[in-house]
């Protein structure tokens, strides 16, 4: 380690303490980790301090760090057209387009360019309103829409609260048999009860008011929710009864997450309306859009779709996506999810379930898991704020970085994770949680 290198990792604290302003966070506090460069999952800092990425940042990565594929297709982009406005025909815009409705079902062929999930998310609200001429959208409050007007409204968790300016948004509880709001000691039975408050949720807001559900797939942040067999479908069917959209956010979840292209292909649904960010380019380039199916695109063939942005369909952002999807179409690395999932890291987790008397649940599919940690098994009682912290602090000192939500570890590697990388993450966790 150079005195120079130091002196890097130095400067770019300070810059960043003096000049930046964090999101989610009280500002005086903070103490940020200072990463320089990464190459598939490992970062580093000036210094060459590594850190094995389990966090995948803000599990977007799906192609790990630096992937030669998608940074040259930004170069190449680049070096022909860095920018162009958004009602004009551009090649990578139109490729990136084709790649995505290509791996969705049948009836879906436009795809509406946004700058990030959130405003995906916001943009689909708007397209449902509009298509259906109703104004409620429903949402779980175990959920993370976005934070834009209306997505961060439809957000069922805390951060809603202090945001709650968009009008029409009601709330209800999804599947979650763990912490089951239903009494529930099955799959079956959560799945049953969950479709059946669903469906009371609304008759009681008024069918004829509702314009869409909005549901993430498997919902990421409020804790790696896979769903019951049966409850996506049961809540299509719901929509279907009373003439609502359904929107699937695959924001997090899409794009390799679970080991399939989309989380929803596992499920035996088929939405009306999907939004998508992260993993489409593992956020190389700020981007995110809607696939439109055609029923609802048609409603805007001779009606003026209200709605646009400056760097909607970014020729760099486009060029990013063709390089990651085609990659991750010829490196086989939604498949090496799905193996690595099923043989690596569930495995390691049940072990951890077995041996640590902290670990309450362990759930999750493909590279998107979460370890639920408890003070007390039976009573299921959250460890405190102050445990998780240590335990994130413990996992940095190990090399490890990884995503802490509650009271929940989120083990979200890269899908090109191997099965030894795997090996040294699970075992930093097991040393650090036998150590409290």
């Amino acid at each position: 380690m150079t005195s120079t290198q130091v002196d890097l990792d130095r400067r770019t604290y300070d810059l960043d303490r003096a000049h930046v302003f964090h999101s989610w966070s009280a500002q005086a506090a903070l103490d940020p980790l200072v990463l320089a460069g990464g190459r598939g999952c490992t970062v580093w800092d000036h210094a060459g301090r590594e850190y094995l990425d389990f966090s995948s940042q803000m599990v977007n990565l799906n192609v790990g760090h630096q992937h030669p594929a998608v940074t040259a297709a930004i170069a190449a982009q680049a070096a022909q057209l860095s920018t162009i406005a958004p009602s004009t025909a551009n090649l990578a815009r139109g490729e990136a387009a084709q790649r995505i409705t290509a791996l969705a079902p049948e009836g879906f062929h436009k795809v509406f360019f946004t700058n990030g999930g959130a405003d995906a998310n916001e943009n689909a609200i708007r397209m449902a309103r509009l298509h259906t001429g109703r104004d409620k959208v429903l949402s779980t409050y175990r959920s993370y829409h976005g934070n834009t007007g209306a997505a961060v409204v439809a957000t069922g968790d805390w951060r809603r609260m202090p945001n709650e300016y968009a009008r029409g948004h009601v709330h209800f509880f999804g599947p979650y048999l763990y912490r089951s709001e239903f009494w529930a000691d099955s799959p079956e039975q959560e799945c049953e009860r969950a479709l059946r408050h669903l469906e009371r949720v609304v008759q009681c807001e008024g069918p004829q008011q509702i314009a869409a559900i909005l549901l993430e797939s498997v919902p990421g942040t409020a804790g790696i929710l896979v769903p019951p067999p049966g409850y996506l479908a049961g809540v299509r069917e719901i929509a279907d009864r009373y003439g609502i959209l359904l929107i699937l956010d695959e924001v997090m979840s899409g794009f390799g997450r679970t080991g399939r292209w989309f989380a929803f292909d596992g499920h035996d649904v088929v939405p009306d309306l999907i939004t998508f960010a992260k993993g489409v380019n593992s956020g190389y380039v700020p981007v995110g859009g809607v696939i439109v199916s055609d029923s609802v695109a048609s409603t805007f063939d001779e009606r003026v779709f209200p709605g646009g942005l400056t760097y909607s369909g970014h020729p760099l952002a486009c060029a990013s996506i063709v390089g990651a999807l085609d990659a991750m179409a010829a490196e086989g690395i939604v498949e090496n999810a799905e193996r690595i999932g099923r043989e690596a890291i569930r495995p390691a987790l049940d072990a951890l379930a077995q041996d640590i008397p902290l670990v309450g649940e362990v759930r999750g599919e493909g590279v998107f898991w979460a370890i639920e940690l408890v003070t007390d098994r039976a009573a299921r009682t959250p460890v405190p704020a102050a445990t998780m912290a240590r335990i994130k602090t413990g996992l940095a000192e190990r090399g490890v970085l990884i995503f802490l939500a509650e009271n929940r570890i989120h083990v979200v590697p890269p899908c090109v994770v191997t099965a030894a990388e795997v090996a040294t993450a699970t075992t930093a966790i097991r040393e650090v949680l036998t150590a409290l």
